[in-house]
């Protein structure tokens, strides 16, 4: 009996392991806002889930990465940038590393995710600061300006851009008028490659996707969307094209990345009057074809990545002028199947997907709500407020079973976990 009671706690130890998962990056492993992690709430207790903890950020959209369970979060104070290190089960804060950042842009604050590595975190700040930290010693191994080090300039509401690392790269993106992308070496700041021009600086941060197993990095510009070699900084291909009998969809202010459906199809959207729109890239001979599927104005999500999930879109479909609500879409035709319109709205909160359901955060109230993905119409499960104040507009992230969500004040930790296996004390910062 002892080993047979040894044996089910070994392969509850081991389950407990399997669902967790790190975020490391922006829209989490696959930057596609969706996390593999199980054994989540999808109901709420009367009084609402547990907050396991709360520490006060400055002003600003910056969000969290979580590895090795340390939470890394982009802060900006005064003039200066601030890559900060939490313990993530408790809200300590561990270490901090300040460099000077000076500027001024409307929307106060950070805005970008940082990506981390076994050894690094590397951030970029609203006026174009990135920055390498060591994770062991604390200190800034380099620091260069995406703006200023490469002839560029600032945009509207400043440098949204959060940096890939590919193998022993990280990929930022300049976008102006003498170059695209840009990849340094990780380890010393030093250039590798850098793109030709693909048009001017937008607010999306590059991913890294196969077509035909071939490895790109998709770009979306505020005229473009490129496939480049993660290797060589070459262009493969570029919409739009010359598209026959048709105005190609042209975005305005673009912030979501374009979405890969596989089958060498990408989703395109933004919310400034642009639309949506779906394209297909195929291999030819040793180039590379771009197709127009359609566009459509039924949909335009302005701030946050469109959700894939079992064939579906869904999507906040809300800017300055649409107030469509959460929408369900059929990729193949653009099809809307639902919109929930303002009941409710969920103005321009983020999205985030994990065991089986939708976690959608109102970005004018700081309501969460857990919705039941499903082409047959909106189905929420539950609702609980957890944030303040308006331009509650950060994308969350999950990590071993805990939410941790923004708004312009403080950073939450959240329990999400259906079965809690260990006790975790709360803290207020």
């Amino acid at each position: 009996m002892k080993k047979l009671a040894s044996l089910i706690v070994l392969v509850l130890s081991l389950s407990c392991v399997a669902l967790a998962a790190d975020w490391p990056q922006f829209c989490g492993p696959a930057r596609d806002g969706k996390s593999p992690e199980t054994g989540l709430i999808h109901a709420f207790p009367a009084d609402g889930p547990k907050v396991v903890w709360t520490v006060r950020l400055n002003e600003g959209f910056g969000s969290a990465a979580i590895v090795d369970g340390e939470l890394y979060v982009i802060d900006h104070e005064g003039a200066n940038d601030q890559i900060r290190c939490f313990d993530a089960a408790t809200g300590q804060e561990k270490w901090k590393c300040e460099y000077e950042a000076p500027g001024k842009v409307d929307f106060k604050g950070s805005r970008g995710v940082p990506a981390v590595t076994d050894k690094y975190v590397i951030a970029v700040g609203p006026f174009g600061h990135a920055a390498c930290v060591d994770r062991k010693t604390h200190e800034k191994v380099w620091l260069v300006n995406v703006l200023t080090d490469f002839g560029g300039k600032m945009p509207q509401w400043g440098v949204a851009q959060s940096p890939l690392v590919y193998k022993d790269s990280v990929i930022l993106a300049p976008q102006n008028k003498q170059i695209g992308l840009v990849a340094l070496d990780l380890a010393t700041g030093k250039e590798k490659w850098r793109s030709e021009p693909l048009g001017g600086m937008a607010y999306v941060s590059p991913y890294l996707t196969k077509l035909d197993g071939v490895e790109q990095i998709i770009m979306l510009s505020d005229s473009t969307v490129v496939g480049v070699g993660p290797d060589t900084g070459k262009i493969l291909w570029k919409y739009p094209a010359k598209v026959e009998g048709a105005k190609p969809w042209k975005p305005d202010n673009p912030i979501p990345a374009p979405v890969a459906l596989g089958d060498g199809r990408f989703f395109l959207t933004e919310g400034y009057g642009g639309g949506s729109a779906m394209i297909k890239v195929t291999k030819a001979g040793e180039g590379w074809d771009v197709a127009e599927l359609y566009k459509t104005q039924a949909c335009g999500a302005q701030i946050q990545l469109p959700l894939l999930i079992e064939g579906y879109l869904y999507m906040g479909s809300n800017s300055n002028s649409r107030h469509e609500g959460l929408l369900c879409l059929r990729p193949e035709d653009g099809e809307v199947m639902w919109k929930t319109d303002k009941s409710p709205n969920f103005e321009r909160g983020g999205l985030i997907y994990a065991d089986g359901v939708i976690y959608a955060m109102e970005g004018d109230t700081g309501i969460l709500r857990i919705v039941q993905p499903s082409p047959d119409g909106y189905k929420q499960l539950a609702q609980a407020k957890l944030l303040e104040g308006k331009q509650i507009w950060s994308p969350m992230a999950i990590s071993n079973g805990f939410l941790f969500c923004r708004d312009q004040k403080q950073l939450k930790c959240v329990d999400l976990r259906a079965n809690k296996t260990e006790s975790t004390s709360d803290s207020q910062k």
